[in-house]
């Protein structure tokens, strides 16, 4: 009886120890990444569903601008941008007579053109919700903006009345709200001219976006050719491996880079918080039949589909295959966010942090790591403070 008993303790301790590993091994699974450097900025913001990451990303940029100035935290209004750029697109595009890109979307450039031309103002003084929303959603706005614009370039009467503008100011006063002239921040009164120069101390030469592409030479600047650029913003072309100089020598110097990339791949998971170039990616499964998915082995199937269970191999980027991937439309203009800092996965692998705006009900809490190999291979452009680039690289561009 006693062997019995014993048999039955070991037995249980072996199973429960079993278990214990067996946990132990579930819950070490994926990437774990530990922190390396993080810059001081303000708060995660969600956009919602509105087509407004630039602004958001851009004014996270300008906020951490102000916080490593000096300034305290601060919460500038993302709307305030919206509505003056939405303006200045409708416009430009009626002059253009509707051959160029309209819509929600917008560049890093549209911010900083705000900025400059008509100030801006804490988001207490104007968070643009005026539709009885608690988040902003804009898809009714969009589609009603660009339904007159599309009209008054028909021009039925022959002649455009001087008055055009003044409906497009109307739908967005009604959606967004009206821009007060005047506000009061921390009992002292602004207007958006005044807070910008007077309280954010912000000068917009003082910023310029950066790319990587051959199609233009380097060391020069161009408008780069994706459709939210309706501004034509300039953008300066340095080499792939300059360009991740300079993100680099940003971060590592306490300032952040405000990002604009594709993130629409296969080795993107918003729900895992990581952005990775697997090396063993299938290029399409289009024609993939179920039967012969099937018969694949595990290990087929991973190579086929990304499964974020822990670090592997990347693609190696180079300057040729980044190139490719924009002519191609691999590369597509997705998303603005922030990189905050830097950190480390388990093997030791180097990955930036990003700032999102899609809220924090995710497993960082609105933050994800995105590998050297995705930075490399899938960013548009960045904007960056012209003290955050390496003097050698400022003389290149002639900065």
């Amino acid at each position: 009886m006693r062997i019995i008993m014993l048999v039955l303790i070991s037995t249980l301790m072996t199973s429960q120890l079993w278990a214990q590993e067996k946990q132990e091994t579930k819950e070490d699974k994926g990437y774990q990444f530990t922190a390396i450097k993080d810059i001081p900025h303000t708060s995660i913001k969600n956009q919602y569903r509105s087509g407004t990451c630039w602004s958001y990303s851009g004014i996270a940029f300008f906020e951490a601008e102000m916080m490593k100035n000096g300034k305290p935290e601060t919460d500038l209004s993302e709307m305030f941008v919206v509505w003056n750029s939405y303006f200045d697109k409708s416009v430009k595009y009626v002059r253009m007579h509707g051959t160029m890109n309209y819509g929600g979307g917008g560049a890093f450039n549209d911010v900083s053109d705000v900025i400059r031309k008509y100030g801006i103002m804490p988001d207490t003084a104007f968070s643009g919700l005026q539709y009885n929303e608690p988040k902003h959603v804009h898809s009714e706005l969009d589609d009603l903006l660009f339904s007159m614009v599309k009209s008054i370039i028909k021009d039925k009467n022959r002649k455009l009345t001087p008055v055009w503008p003044m409906a497009i100011a109307g739908v967005l006063n009604a959606y967004l709200g009206e821009i007060p002239e005047k506000f009061n921040y921390e009992g002292k009164e602004y207007t958006p001219r005044s807070y910008a120069d007077d309280y954010c101390e912000l000068n917009m030469d003082d910023y310029v976006m950066i790319t990587s592409y051959t199609h233009h030479p380097f060391y020069k600047s161009f408008a780069i050719e994706v459709q939210d650029n309706w501004a034509a913003g300039q953008v300066y072309n340095l080499p792939l491996e300059e360009m991740m100089q300079t993100i680099n020598y940003a971060i590592d110097n306490d300032y952040t880079v405000a990002w604009a990339a594709d993130v629409s791949e296969k080795g993107f998971s918003w729900k895992n918080g990581v952005a990775v170039v697997p090396e063993n990616e299938v290029k399409s499964m289009n024609n993939l039949e179920q039967s012969k998915w099937e018969s694949l082995t595990t290990a087929e199937k991973k190579k086929a589909l990304y499964t974020f269970d822990g670090p592997r191999t990347e693609k190696t980027i180079t300057q040729d295959l980044r190139q490719q991937a924009f002519d191609n439309y691999q590369t597509t203009d997705d998303h603005g966010m922030l990189f905050v800092g830097t950190a480390k996965d388990q093997a030791g692998n180097h990955y930036f942090k990003v700032k999102n705006s899609w809220g924090t009900d995710q497993k960082y809490d609105g933050y994800f790591y995105v590998s050297d190999a995705f930075v490399a291979y899938k960013t548009m452009s960045i904007m960056i403070n012209k003290k955050a680039i390496p003097k050698a690289l400022l003389k290149k561009l002639n900065l």
